[in-house]
């Protein structure tokens, strides 16, 4: 099932335009600390010292990830930059429906494009990901917060404003938005995201207009098992 969830992930990516990258799984835990939000930081991050008596972490999420390495390349890189990975996690947290301490994330981020433009690509992608797995409408409902809905109606009918959304990260810097499950079996966040225009200020270089979500793979089969949706390829 993994390998099905995979193959729709960088079918629909690629489908957008978005180019596939990668990384290391091992961080210094300062990028997190920063940014990351006390949840992350104080209660789920694995951290240890390495031999150079450096504070590292296994990545409890990709973003920070992501705007090192922009940061590093920030004046050879053509923008707009659309580019999605699929690593892998982990958090320290309690095993259980939905969670696992470690799990596999498809990440999109579009880099240098500001405003409800880039806003409105990210969520649509979103939305097509979850109907290339074939959900329909009035199976998820998109909540979205800092800015207005009627701005995205067109990309789903099923788009709600939730005043109370808020993601744990502390980098988001305007939209944010999730997709809920609407089957009261499921009823969870399927994916999130949103716009973080100042998370390359942590590296001390100019800052690009960025917007970005992440989809794991445990919360998606999940939802494909709860749906009866087909769980390998059609």
């Amino acid at each position: 099932m993994q390998k099905y969830i995979f193959s729709v992930w960088r079918k629909v990516s690629e489908k957008f335009g978005y180019e596939e990258y990668n990384a290391s799984p091992l961080e210094l835990a300062e990028i997190y600390k920063e940014k990351s939000g006390d949840e992350i930081v104080n209660e789920q991050m694995f951290t240890f010292i390495d031999r150079g008596g450096r504070e590292v972490a296994l990545r409890p999420e990709m973003t920070p990830t992501l705007a090192r390495m922009v940061a590093a390349r920030r004046r050879a890189l053509k923008f707009p930059l659309r580019w999605y990975s699929i690593p892998n996690l982990f958090r320290y947290e309690r095993p259980q429906k939905g969670r696992r301490r470690e799990h596999w994330q498809l990440n999109c981020d579009l880099l240098g494009v500001a405003g409800i433009e880039g806003d409105r690509e990210m969520m649509s992608l979103a939305v097509a990901v979850m109907k290339e797995f074939g959900a329909k409408d009035e199976d998820f409902e998109i909540r979205i917060n800092n800015a207005d809905p009627n701005d995205f109606k067109d990309i789903a009918p099923n788009i709600v404003l939730d005043e109370t959304l808020a993601r744990g990260q502390a980098y988001y810097t305007g939209t944010v938005f999730e997709l809920f499950d609407t089957n009261p079996d499921n009823n969870r966040s399927l994916c999130g995201g949103g716009r973080y225009d100042n998370l390359l200020e942590l590296f001390d270089v100019e800052p690009v207009p960025a917007v970005g979500f992440g989809m794991g793979d445990i919360t998606i089969r999940d939802f494909l098992e709860t749906h009866k949706l087909p769980l390998t390829n059609r």
